[in-house]
């Protein structure tokens, strides 16, 4: 610390924080897995070889905007009246494993649509 601080007082530049625990992913990659082909951060990451949190640093970086998730919700899709027939024919619990998502998120999903 005192090392840090009489840099600074002679006007040297110093290094602030953890250093990088791995590569930083180029803009080109990033356009390519996460904006063309539609993958997650951690497939991003994975492909890479780098951490998530390296990856939407780097988004955030070059000026790329995140997705959201939920935009990709399969429920959004379903019109909610028919939401709400297929639950009453089928069960919260049917009509989860034919959506394929937890019982949870449906009922969150229904409480939301509906403004409870």
């Amino acid at each position: 610390m005192a090392r840090i601080k009489y840099k600074e007082a002679i006007g040297l530049k110093v290094k602030r924080g953890r250093p990088a625990a791995g590569p930083s992913p180029s803009k080109a990659e990033l356009v390519r897995l996460y904006v063309k082909e539609g993958r997650s951060l951690r497939d991003v990451a994975g492909a890479i070889a780098c951490s998530k949190d390296a990856v939407y640093r780097a988004l955030k970086q070059y000026g790329i905007a995140s997705r959201s998730n939920a935009s990709r919700s399969r429920l959004r899709t379903i019109l909610l009246k028919d939401l709400e027939t297929a639950i009453r024919d089928k069960g919260i619990r049917g009509t989860a494993r034919e959506l394929g998502v937890a019982e949870g998120t449906i009922r969150h999903h229904l409480r939301v649509r509906r403004g409870l």
